[in-house]
């Protein structure tokens, strides 16, 4: 009998992903989408071989019946307080009614239980779901999968390709970040989800990088070693980005403010894995970095 998985924020960037890994490993997929979803993108779904679950949020037995009979819910929401908290403990809620045995909740990102309160403002609403989510009744399993590597194509200051600049702080030139590909995380999601024994946490890394490396790759890929630059104490990091925040009240409504992205960076150099999960599953090819630069 196959397994039968929901996936919410089935219309991202990740869930759409996450789809299409589910239905490569013979899964029965169901996607929940808001009434008014864009056409082509439930379409796509569709065509892919998902059952659509047009839903409204607001009736919890509509959010019931669409899982009923499952294997595990996978959330791929991406938002603030509504969506990762609110929206999140309905579906949580929901599943728990239907008597879902699993639940996946969108936490892929760096190891935030290693993260204090108030230095990362998404990551804090991670936190406040995953009490709810450790406070019911039905099995959780979290992703970590460091930062999706998409950011070293950004210009971001870690690697700025533009400025032709390597960021780290501290004594941290030799530290290892996290990276994971967005196919990769999709890939090893879809096989945590028909994995009954699957535990609480599963570390991931589609590669690991130090600041120095980054710098010896761009001789070999970038034309030129860019300059490495040490930005300070992770202290005065930390110091900065909560000045930043409290400057822009603004920021608070939206999901990337530049304060929310420096908190990023600096939970990179904050939390790193020290171990990895990624044998658990066969056949996922890890992306190298070379790829992803």
């Amino acid at each position: 009998m196959k397994p039968i998985i929901l996936v919410a924020g089935a219309t991202g960037n990740l869930g759409q992903r996450i789809c299409r890994e589910l239905i490569k490993i013979n899964a029965e997929v169901r996607a929940i989408v808001r009434v008014g979803s864009k056409k082509e993108t439930v379409d796509a779904l569709e065509q892919m071989g998902v059952d659509i679950y047009e839903v409204d949020w607001s009736v919890q037995e509509e959010l019931i019946g669409s899982c009923r009979g499952l294997s595990c819910v996978v959330s791929a929401l991406t938002g603030l307080h509504d969506v990762i908290v609110e929206a999140q403990l309905k579906l949580l809620n929901a599943a728990v009614s239907a008597g879902v045995p699993r639940f996946i909740p969108s936490d892929f990102s760096s190891d935030f239980t290693q993260i204090p309160l108030g230095e990362n403002r998404n990551f804090d609403l991670r936190k406040e779901f995953q009490y709810h989510l450790d406070s019911s009744n039905i099995k959780a399993t979290s992703i970590f999968n460091g930062a999706f590597s998409d950011i070293l194509r950004y210009n971001t200051p870690l690697f700025n390709v533009k400025d032709k600049t390597v960021t780290y702080y501290e004594d941290k030139a030799d530290w290892e970040i996290d990276f994971t590909t967005m196919d990769n995380t999709a890939e090893y999601t879809a096989a945590a989800a028909i994995d009954d024994d699957a535990p609480r946490f599963l570390r991931i890394a589609s590669f690991r990088v130090t600041p120095n490396q980054l710098v010896a790759l761009s001789v070999l890929h970038k034309g030129g070693g860019f300059q490495l630059i040490n930005r300070g104490s992770m202290q005065s990091f930390s110091e900065y980005n909560k000045h930043q925040r409290a400057s822009n009240p603004d920021g608070e409504n939206e999901l990337y403010p530049r304060w929310q992205q420096a908190q990023y960076l600096y939970s990179m150099f904050l939390v790193h894995h020290t171990e990895l999960d990624n044998n658990r599953y066969n056949g996922i090819s890890w992306s190298p970095i070379e790829q992803n630069i």
